[in-house]
């Protein structure tokens, strides 16, 4: 299955930690939004604009059902089922909860419907047995694509997210995050049949072995007005997944576009909002447009850094060519930012590696990094790398390593006791020649000294 091409490019693992960090420079006012949970991801690069509780436990409802047709969109790409592959809904499939979102009408046991009319099932009106359809499709039973949904869950990076069906009726261990949510929706949107799907205000279901023509509605208020009128979002709206529970409060994952700009955004835990004329509105799609159009109006891609200039120096030593090497920081950081973020006023902090280093130095050598902030905020870090060469001296590197010969303990040691023991060895020597001189002069006295008696 072919995927959009837009979404084909993401930042590095290595950026990842940087990139889950909101940007809320403390001059840019951020949304009011009643809610209990929402995050805004940039989603062309992964990185959060804002967050409100984005890591919080929170319950998703419906919104689950991103997931599941994520699932079912990796079956299709990988080829065990087709979008015209008939599938005969099972008893237990369609025995779903009282107070189930289902088709209209609901699936029968023994229906035969194609994937491709069960996915819309499963996005537009929310039908809860359509997950259950499409889950026994893809692992063949409900119990196993659940065990599959909660590992690529973890695959993705969600951190925070347990599933217990495929379709998000309320279970106190069935709970994900806002940022969780926007990580399915952002894996799902790379797919051209998720996009169709839920950018389309309804869908003709052709009749069935059972059931005559159907219409599947979108119950997503920004993308049509049938189920809620008054919030149509199709300007930059792409389209999303609603979910609503006593327990999860109103919820809506919604995925925009304008121009190069990419965003998602999930709403979780809101509720009827008082509007200007004082009526209650849905929370799901008022906070969603708000926090969409702050996002859109206060942010825009840009290159941080270009200067190539040197930044510091760092001492090198065992060189006679030169006693230190100048540092400039190497690429650029291209972040997505407030708009009002003074570039000028960038704050730039250099953190070397070491204050000296042993030559050879190689151009291009990484001496230290640089860290970008701006109000508190950080932007990113960039590599320090020496702006050319320093050779080495092969003297002073000999006479360094003699040096650091000698300096070494086990080697102080064993010179230590070298001494000591040549030390003790000179002085036995020294006394026993003394001993020697001492008993040849004390013989030698006593020959000189002899009174034998005379014969006369």
């Amino acid at each position: 299955m072919k995927k959009s091409r837009i979404l084909s490019v993401f930042l590095s693992v290595s950026m990842l930690l940087t990139m889950l960090l909101p940007f809320s420079a403390s001059a840019l006012e951020e949304p009011d939004l009643f809610c209990t949970n929402a995050v805004l991801l940039d989603a062309n690069y992964g990185e959060v604009l804002y967050e409100k509780n984005a890591y919080d436990k929170a319950y998703p409802a419906s919104m689950t059902k991103v997931m599941t047709a994520l699932l079912v969109l990796e079956a299709l790409e990988e080829g065990t089922i087709t979008p015209q592959t008939q599938v005969t809904a099972s008893q237990r499939a369609t025995d779903v909860p009282e107070g189930s979102s289902t088709a209209n009408p609901k699936i029968k046991a023994g229906e035969v419907m194609t994937v491709e009319d069960l996915l819309y099932c499963l996005m537009l009106p929310s039908a809860n047995e359509a997950a259950n359809i499409l889950a026994e499709t893809v692992d063949g039973d409900i119990e196993t694509f659940v065990a599959h949904m909660n590992r690529r869950a973890r695959e993705l990076g969600a951190q925070g997210t347990h599933f217990v069906n495929p379709h998000g009726f309320h279970d106190d261990n069935h709970y994900t995050t806002a940022y969780d949510i926007a990580l399915f929706m952002q894996e799902a949107m790379k797919y051209d049949l998720f996009r169709t799907i839920i950018s389309s205000p309804n869908h003709p279901i052709p009749a069935t072995n059972l059931t005559e023509e159907r219409i599947a509605r979108n119950t997503n208020g920004l993308v049509s007005n049938w189920t809620y009128s008054g919030y149509l979002y199709l300007k930059r709206g792409i389209g999303g997944k609603t979910g609503t529970t006593d327990e999860a409060g109103r919820c809506l994952v919604q995925a925009a576009e304008d121009k190069d700009t990419y965003l998602i955004s999930v709403i979780m835990g809101s509720g009827p909002v008082p509007g200007p004329d004082g009526t209650l509105k849905q929370g799901q799609f008022t906070e969603t447009i708000k926090l969409l159009d702050w996002g859109f109006s206060n942010f825009h891609r840009t290159t941080l850094s270009e200067d190539s200039d040197p930044v510091a120096s760092v001492k090198v030593s065992l060189s006679r060519e030169a006693d230190q090497v100048l540092v400039k920081p190497q690429g650029t950081i291209t972040r997505t930012i407030p708009k009002e973020v003074e570039l000028d006023k960038m704050e730039k902090t250099i953190n070397l590696f070491s204050e000296t280093v042993e030559a050879p130095v190689e151009e291009g050598q990484v001496l230290g990094t640089m860290v970008l902030t701006y109000e508190g905020v950080e932007y990113g870090t960039l590599d320090l790398v020496a702006v050319n060469g320093v050779e080495r001296s092969d003297l002073l590197y000999k006479k360094a390593q003699i040096v650091s010969f000698f300096q070494q303990s086990g080697v102080q040691v064993i010179l230590v006791t070298v001494v000591l023991l040549a030390g003790g060895f000179l002085l036995r020597v020294l006394v026993f020649q003394k001993r020697r001189r001492y008993r040849a002069g004390a013989s030698s006295s006593r020959r000189g000294s002899y009174n034998g008696r005379r014969r006369g």
